[in-house]
């Protein structure tokens, strides 16, 4: 017998393949037989009508807080990811001196929202080094298998000091330290390197994160570091405001100097809508001379979420609001807001607030409320600005009257990024290129903002069933999800449904499938709020061949376990292995 055998299933097994009907057997958290199974499981499962797929991998992930103080990792795990990769965009918390402990939650606060008081209660700081933090997140259970990457500025913050906050370049000495610890820090089990180029990553005391001016040298020193230990993908994100190309050649340049993967994140901005086009230009270019680059896209557009529980909403730092509702439960503020005489305070004056995001606020011809079930590829004519206009009102009253909607409980939704055009052509477009990996979710942090990380659910309802006009295969959806952020990673264990590769796997109930808008949860250390997105008609999610959520709940089972990196040589043998196969 056999563990469990999973039986009739319509199977995706991660590669593109066609669908086919099969049996899947696993056996000691290994998938050992994929057709017709013919031996009995201790546990059997009739999946006849319902669609099979690897456990999803999400490789852009903030869990590097959540790690510590949580067993599981929702919301990723609501929406069938089995595998998570955090330490990226250059943050975490290793290595890291007692004395930058501060900084460092600062820093984490600013670029991820995560509330501060959530990280003092949270983090527990029984590490130093980034092998001492690795171990300290491996003796607490978990239920999906995680893999980190090593930070570059809690790196630049450890061997530089105040130097690196002051955004100072580094010396000959510095990048020969980083080196060496970067090496270490493959050696010990990260995954990769990660770092930020982007003006809009600020700490919460408003300085601009320390790797932000870190120069070519530097970045290629580090990534030589990754090289020595003979292991490690490098990820980045570069936005300088400037919308340069050269920005992400130097990137390239980089990889290329280092011999390592390069990923980067590659979206539609407004300011430049045909960017992307010209970075997918460039890749193509230095990858036909040696050099192994991916873009990191996302699904739908990239934006934020406003709310009268969030973050984020149109009234947040209105006098009027903060002296005499802020404080308010819900209910109270709800009715108060519903008042006449409160409604006209609040309206007038808003569009002339000094708020710090007032660019998301305002932007009414990409504000769109948000439903029972999230339409992500809205109808311009739905639009904040495109009701007010119909209406003969302010976009603001217009934002007053959807705030207020189910008790005080609904969501506006701004599309910043990604949908530059009202459509999501571009995305697909991004997706379909063969050195493309759908990723950040950002699963962990933005707590009060956004909830990017059940763009996997959105992957199988929109693009491969419901959209409007060209869509994705299901097999092709599934392989963005599994197979190919799991080669990108170097995860060379999982991402398919075939003998011998571990049994990380989703029951999904394909036609039901459905992603309803988020809600806010009081789950956080200190009571903090998080944004979750609930999903229905997962069956059932498998990591190691343990069951660890059934139809949306957690089962209580914690078979995750740190994954560490993988080696070339042991990379470019299974690489062989698999092309005589």
């Amino acid at each position: 017998m056999v563990d469990l055998v999973i039986r009739g299933a319509t199977v995706a097994d991660g590669t593109g393949a066609e669908l086919r009907e099969a049996d899947v057997a696993i056996d000691k958290g290994c998938i050992v037989t994929v057709g017709d199974v013919r031996e009995r499981g201790c546990e059997e499962v009739d999946a006849r009508g319902l669609l099979v797929t690897p456990g999803f991998v999400d490789l852009h992930t903030h869990y590097d807080g959540q790690l510590v103080w949580s067993e599981t990792l929702e919301p990723s795990s609501t929406h069938g990811v089995t595998t998570v990769v955090a330490g990226n965009c250059g943050v975490g918390f290793a290595p890291c001196r007692p004395a930058d402990r501060e900084r460092l939650i600062r820093l984490m606060e600013g670029i991820e929202d995560v509330p501060e008081a959530v990280m003092a209660e949270g983090l527990d700081w029984r590490w130093e080094s980034f092998d001492e933090y690795l171990h300290a997140l491996e003796q607490r259970p978990h239920d999906l298998d995680f893999s980190v990457m090593l930070p570059h500025s809690p790196l630049r913050v450890f061997v530089m000091g105040e130097r690196a906050t002051n955004l100072e370049p580094s010396t000959d000495d510095d990048r020969a330290q980083m080196r060496r610890i970067a090496a270490e820090a493959m050696r010990a089990g990260a995954s990769g390197f990660s770092t930020s180029r982007s003006i809009f990553h600020r700490s919460s005391d408003g300085l601009s994160v320390p790797t932000l001016k870190a120069e070519e040298a530097e970045l290629t020193e580090i990534a030589l570091g990754l090289g020595d230990a003979g292991q490690g993908v490098l990820q980045a994100i570069t936005m300088t405001g400037e919308n340069r190309l050269e920005d992400y050649e130097i990137l390239h340049r980089v990889a290329i100097a280092s011999g390592r993967p390069m990923s980067y994140t590659t979206i539609q901005i407004d300011a430049a809508k045909d960017l992307w086009r010209d970075i997918i230009r460039s890749v193509d270019r230095d990858n036909r001379t040696g050099a192994d680059l991916r873009m990191q896209v996302f699904n739908r557009p990239i934006g934020l979420i406003m709310g009268l529980e969030t973050t984020l909403h149109p009234f947040c730092m209105h006098p009027y609001y903060l002296e005499n509702l802020k404080d308010l439960p819900l209910a109270e503020r709800v009715k108060r807001m519903s008042r006449p005489d409160v409604r006209a305070i609040l309206i007038e004056p808003a569009g002339d607030l000094d708020h710090p995001l007032r660019g998301n606020v305002t932007r009414f011809h990409q504000t769109y409320a948000m439903g029972e079930v999230v339409d992500y590829e809205p109808d311009p004519a739905t639009s904040v600005a495109a009701i007010a206009t119909a209406r003969g009102a302010s976009p603001y009253e217009v934002m007053l009257d959807m705030l207020l909607e189910r008790g005080g409980h609904a969501k506006l939704w701004v599309a910043s990024s990604n949908y530059s055009e009202r459509t999501l052509d571009p995305t697909l477009e991004m997706m379909r290129h063969e050195r493309a990996v759908v990723g950040l979710g950002d699963g962990g942090a933005h707590y009060g903002l956004i909830c990017d990380a059940s763009y996997p659910t959105f992957m199988l309802t929109h693009w491969a069933r419901d959209r409007r006009g060209d869509k994705l295969e299901i097999a092709d959806a599934v392989r963005m999800l599994t197979d190919a952020p799991a080669r990108l990673q170097r995860f060379a264990d999982r991402g398919r449904i075939e003998a011998g590769m571990k049994a990380d796997i989703n029951i999904i109930d394909f036609d039901h499938l459905k992603l309803f808008a988020p809600d806010v949860i009081n789950d956080l250390p200190a009571g903090g709020p998080r944004l979750h997105q609930r999903v229905e008609g997962i069956v059932a999610t498998y990591v190691n061949g343990v069951q660890v959520r059934r139809e949306g709940c957690d089962t209580g089972a914690r078979p995750g376990r740190l994954v560490r990196g993988c080696p070339d040589s042991v990379w470019n043998a299974n690489a062989q292995a698999r092309r005589s196969t």
